[in-house]
């Protein structure tokens, strides 16, 4: 499936990016500290969303990847994230991070396939961050797995 992947600087499709993050006021911040990015098909449907916020000096995260439910498993997830990876490396930075939920089996392996490596653990980072339970395979989502990625070696 071919999708064109554009930065947006207003009209956040937010019915997408609560499905990463459930806390409106998060995504919100980070939506106005980072920069968002769209994944659209042709007829205009937007089927992928992911922003790029600086956390560090030369360092940004990469936070509320989403794929649309119905286009997942089509290759789209790995096709974000590479140009996540590209537009960081333009934009000047050095590394790249990411986080996600200790249950996120499939998304723990999409990251690791890109060139992420993992870093640590966050540990009852859903706990201290989300008054409401959050749950992923039947799991409750209590740490949080960090990985990253030097942009510079090799």
């Amino acid at each position: 499936m071919d999708i064109q992947i554009t930065e947006i600087k207003a009209d956040y499709p937010f019915h997408l990016l609560l499905l990463a993050d459930p806390s409106e006021e998060l995504v919100r911040e980070y939506c106005e500290r980072g920069r968002c990015f769209i994944g659209a098909k042709e007829d205009e449907e937007i089927v992928a969303v992911y922003v790029l916020l600086p956390t560090r000096p030369a360092t940004v995260e990469l936070v509320n990847i989403v794929i649309a439910e119905e286009y997942q498993g089509k290759g789209l997830g790995k096709k974000v994230v590479l140009h996540a990876i590209d537009q960081a490396k333009w934009l000047g930075f050095h590394t790249v991070e990411i986080g996600t939920g200790s249950t996120g089996v499939a998304q723990l392996s999409l990251y690791q396939k890109c060139g992420f490596r993992i870093t640590g653990v966050d540990r009852d980072f859903f706990l201290r961050h989300y008054s409401q339970p959050i749950f992923e395979n039947g799991v409750q989502v209590i740490d949080m797995v960090r990985l990253s990625m030097d942009l510079h070696s090799g």
